[in-house]
Formats: C-alpha cells, sequence, structure tokens
C-alpha cells in the first residue's frame, strides 16, 4: 500500500498542472535544473578548495587571513580612546 502506483504520479501531475498551468511548469523545471547544476557545481569547487588547502604531507596548511577592519565610526573611535 505504501508504493506509489502509476495513478498516483498521474494524480500528482495533473494537480501540477491545474495549478501551475502548462506554460509555467517548463520553466518551473528549466530553472530547478540550474539551480541543481549551480548546487552541483559549488559543491565541487568547495571540495576542490578543501583538496588545495591540504599539504603535501597530508596536513592542513594555514591560511592567511586579512586583518579585519573596524567598521567603528569616528565618534564611536574617540569614545573607546577617551575610555
Amino acid at each position: 500500500m505504501g508504493a506509489l502506483s502509476p495513478w498516483h504520479i498521474l494524480i500528482v501531475v495533473l494537480i501540477l498542472v491545474v495549478l501551475f498551468g502548462s506554460t509555467k511548469l517548463p520553466t518551473l523545471a528549466r530553472s530547478l535544473g540550474r539551480s541543481a547544476r549551480i548546487l552541483k557545481s559549488e559543491a565541487k569547487s568547495l571540495h576542490e578548495d578543501e583538496d588545495d588547502d591540504e599539504g603535501t604531507d597530508g596536513e592542513k596548511r594555514q591560511v592567511n587571513e586579512a586583518p579585519k577592519r573596524s567598521t567603528a565610526t569616528a565618534s564611536e573611535k574617540e569614545r573607546q580612546s577617551a575610555e
């Protein structure tokens, strides 16, 4: 009883056509495919970045980070220096 039969799939497709219309469905499927491709490429680049961070002996190399800049305004800096 828990398996999907072809009738279940047909009913779901018909409901989608009624809700979104036949002109919107290809657009929705296309944008879903683009999103999946973007997610796949980002995951692949993230995995490659992790591989690049490893040293030749398998240890992680330290990544030099840029120093954090202060976002305080001039008046906030004056108050901090007065304290």
